[in-house]
């Protein structure tokens, strides 16, 4: 092929990625320019900036940004945790059972992004960016009591940092799965092993997304269930406080397993 031609060849498919209507493009935090419609090609990259992760327990999480957007996910009710005044811009709920979608706790007017519709009977597809964070869902199955259920994680993009929350996953990813996930800096994975996978397969998780920082939540205060997983090659912090503050130029250079401090009371109203 001649010069002028592949210039040209390259100029044509580039017109065509930038006219691509936006909903017909999977997110992928690996590509940020593509999900929030910039028409670009070329972006420089923003300075490293902090963010502060949070767990109040269970799968609730508060993900502030650099510029102070909130985001808190699968909120819960009273179940034996301290309840937290929160004032978010955005609530995700990737399980429709009341410890996941207790909305009516965040003040304010936040956006509220459901990862189920119709009751939790079909998946919703979650595409988009509030102020300075890209947000989008990926379909999953959940543990029942007798049966998989339907469920919803969610890949944050937030001053540069992937963050996943993986909801009440059941297992690890399928390769469909893992292609809509894309890159990941901080997971955010369930280990307790009834209505979540256990601790066994929540390390073959960590071990397909190769996060720099895993979260384990939805074990209560089950320290066998945290101990088996912790048994393996990943460093483990264990915090003094609830919350951590990290950029992408703070990112440990292998995984590490964070272990934010929190309290279980010991008493739970449903699951």
């Amino acid at each position: 092929m001649k010069r002028t031609d592949m210039i040209l060849c390259v100029a044509v498919l580039l017109c065509i990625w930038m006219l691509v209507p936006i909903a017909e493009i999977p997110a992928a935090c690996r590509n940020p320019n593509v999900a929030d419609g910039t028409t670009s090609w070329f972006r420089p990259v923003a300075a490293s900036k902090f963010v502060e992760i949070k767990w109040f327990g269970h799968a609730f999480f508060q993900i502030t940004s650099s510029s102070g957007t909130q985001i808190i996910t699968d909120p819960f009710r009273n179940m034996g945790y301290t309840m937290p005044e929160v004032w978010p811009d955005v609530v995700t709920v990737g399980k429709e059972t009341r410890n996941h979608s207790n909305v009516a706790l965040a003040k304010g007017d936040p956006i509220i992004l459901r990862g189920l519709k119709s009751w939790g009977s079909e998946w919703n597809v979650i595409n988009t960016v509030v102020r300075d964070v890209l947000i989008y869902n990926v379909p999953i199955h959940m543990r029942a009591t007798y049966d998989y259920i339907k469920g919803s994680a969610f890949v944050f993009e937030v001053d540069g940092l992937c963050i996943c929350h993986t909801g009440d996953l059941e297992g690890p990813f399928n390769e469909d799965q893992l292609d809509l996930i894309g890159h990941i800096d901080v997971v955010h994975v369930p280990i307790g092993g009834s209505y979540t996978m256990g601790p066994e397969s929540a390390k073959k998780v960590v071990e397909q997304l190769k996060p720099k920082i895993a979260v384990p939540m939805h074990y209560y205060d089950d320290k066998m269930v945290l101990e088996r997983f912790l048994d393996g090659p990943h460093r483990a912090r264990f915090l003094k406080t609830d919350a951590f503050s990290v950029s992408k130029d703070t990112l440990p250079a292998a995984t590490e397993i964070f272990i934010p401090n929190v309290i279980w009371y010991g008493w739970e109203e449903d699951l």
